[in-house]
């Protein structure tokens, strides 16, 4: 049915009471979410690794990240459950619950994010240590890894070099082969988290006599693998780790040449995609916190939350956080869906990693505005919040590393869309087969994806109708002023060019999801109002290169649009979902 916008609301099937019921159900509330489409056992560990956070409490909590204490009692935590070993041992090595489900993969990295981006850390990079091994042939690695994950082990990827970054092509971590038909591996790499304690170290380099991309697996406690120092001063251990002739067999090899090329990258893939589900950990936490503060500081006779300045803030934020969860779980069904056929999902994954953390900025900058000094304080979770979540933008890639990527897809999203059966959420408890099966990471340019006005073309909503408008000039810009040989070279003016782009693709999952789940109409409209400010941003940037054409220049002041401003939407959505947070949820001290 063609959703409109009326006098009276939106009609669709659904009854607006029931809209508002899952909307509000959007934003996690850790001591209400029932995780209700996780089997008995997941649903178990998840409410289990958050009350373990319950139990130790802010005060603890923020002791812990000052001091930066070793998280060795979350550590133990997942021993005594199992949670690395039930979350993330593949089935086929694996029994019972055991699966890499990506649904409920999210789970944990929301709530890891939720209360400390070190307890998320520590998860992120065993994902990333594991990429390799489970992409792998090596059986008995992956056994081995199997009964290490059981005893509570974590892991760590060495990819990253002090001089080289990620700049996988140059790497001076080397193998030289030796008579009896093994290696001698030397190097060193940098930036590399859990190498401490990890039970294994997927480690990239390269053969020293063929110039082959190599990798293969290291132990930490060998006396051969020297650890050098932590780069951070934080929770985290992020270690320099160094090789000297360290002895290196057959057996621990998990993939020469170009496999191992196409390794790092897949697995860079899979793990990438939690950085953005870690940044809406990190803003729901703040905004309750935000929310709780300004709902009760009186100041000038008013209470804080009576500003009109401030409710604008707060409702900002909100939409934006929304717009993130909703399209960070559309993405899920695209990496679960993924298959030789359909690599969709290389577009998505960036973007959650690229958008999803660069909107998680947006969101505390906003709430920041709102609570201003207190959001220095010791005390404060969001203390916390403010510092960690500008890391994760430059995590796994840069944003302009993975801008670069993402409009390497423009083309093809635009003018060549390719028929695919619709996808509907994936929520059912499967082992995620295909992420440790790519294969090639050739040909990116040549991937299709549907059209995405088929969604676009089912709302009217003011808002989405602006929007609209502001993507048909962003395609008549590809066509009548399409960028020439030097700025193709400028990549600040590609970056601005991305930015556009990613905002059709974000906006065009946002509404799939908010479909498939029944959200209401009214957050939608109010979620393009911040997506045409936002549009209408780079546009004016856009417009203010030096290199542009008269005709680029003209297309993009057309880009540049105002919302519709609806006072009676704006404060139905303050009552409804931002005002009603009040109180609702607060971490004990």
């Amino acid at each position: 049915m063609l959703l409109t916008s009326t006098s009276e609301g939106v009609l669709n099937n659904t009854s607006q009471k029931d809209k508002i019921v899952v909307t509000r159900g959007l934003l996690l509330h850790p001591k209400n979410e029932a995780y209700q489409h996780l089997d008995q056992e997941s649903r178990d560990l998840v409410r289990k690794t958050i009350q373990f956070f319950e139990d130790k409490g802010k005060e603890q909590l923020k002791h812990d990240d000052h001091e930066r204490v070793w998280y060795a009692d979350f550590l133990e935590f997942s021993k005594k459950e199992k949670l690395f070993a039930t979350f993330l041992t593949t089935s086929q090595y694996g029994e019972g619950a055991k699966r890499w489900d990506t649904y409920r993969n999210c789970a944990i990295n929301e709530v890891l994010g939720f209360y400390g981006l070190s307890y998320w850390y520590t998860w992120q990079v065993t994902i990333l240590g594991l990429g390799p091994i489970w992409m792998s042939n090596n059986e008995g690695i992956k056994k081995k890894t199997a009964e290490l994950l059981d005893t509570g082990a974590i892991f760590a990827f060495g990819l990253s070099e002090k001089e080289h970054g990620a700049d996988i092509y140059t790497s001076d971590m080397g193998l030289t082969p030796q008579a009896d038909g093994s290696y001698l591996a030397n190097g060193s790499k940098y930036y590399i988290g859990n190498a401490n304690e990890a039970g294994l170290v997927s480690t990239f380099g390269k053969f020293t006599d063929s110039g082959e991309y190599v990798f293969f697996v290291a132990q930490p406690k060998h006396e051969k693998y020297e650890l050098v120092k932590n780069v951070l001063n934080s929770q985290n251990y992020v270690a320099e780790y160094k090789l000297s002739d360290y002895p290196i067999g057959e057996d621990e090899i998990l993939a020469k040449g170009r496999d191992a090329w196409d390794m790092a990258l897949n697995t860079v893939n899979v793990g990438k995609f939690n950085l953005g589900w870690a940044s809406i950990g990190i803003c729901t936490h703040a905004y309750y916190e935000a929310l709780n503060h300004a709902c009760h500081r009186h100041l000038f006779d008013h209470y804080v939350t009576d500003f009109v300045h401030i409710r604008e803030l707060f409702v900002d934020a909100y939409v934006r956080l929304a717009a993130m969860k909703l399209f960070a779980l559309r993405a899920i069904d695209y990496m679960r869906a993924a298959g030789p056929d359909d690599r969709r999902y290389l577009l998505f994954t960036p973007m959650v990693k690229m958008k999803v953390t660069t909107q998680g900025e947006e969101v505390i900058n906003g709430l920041w505005d709102v609570i201003a000094a207190k959001g220095f304080e010791k005390d404060m979770y969001f203390e916390m919040a403010a510092r960690d979540i500008r890391a994760l933008p430059k995590l796994e890639g840069t944003v302009h590393v993975n801008m670069a990527l993402i409009v390497k897809f423009m083309a093809n999203y635009f003018f060549k869309p390719g028929k695919y059966p619709d996808i509907e959420s994936r929520t059912a408890p499967e082992n995620d087969d295909f992420l440790f099966h790519q294969g090639a990471t050739k040909g990116l340019g040549k991937t299709r994806f549907h059209d995405y006005k088929k969604i676009y073309n089912q709302y009217n909503l003011p808002n989405i109708s602006i929007f609209k408008k502001q993507i048909r000039l962003l395609k008549l810009f590809l066509v009548l002023g399409k960028p020439g040989k030097e700025q193709i070279k400028d990549f600040d003016f590609l970056l601005n060019l991305g930015e556009l782009f990613t905002l059709v693709v974000y906006g065009q999952l946002i509404l799939e999801n908010a479909k498939l789940l029944g959200i209401d109409e009214q957050l939608l409209d109010q979620i393009f109002d911040v997506m045409i400010r936002d549009f209408a941003k780079f546009a004016l940037q856009l417009y203010t290169k030096g290199s542009m054409t008269l005709v680029q220049q003209t297309i993009c002041r057309s880009m540049i649009k105002r919302p519709v401003e609806d006072k009676k939407r704006f404060d139905y959505l303050w009552e409804t979902y931002v005002f009603s947070m009040k109180d609702q949820y607060e971490m004990k001290p």
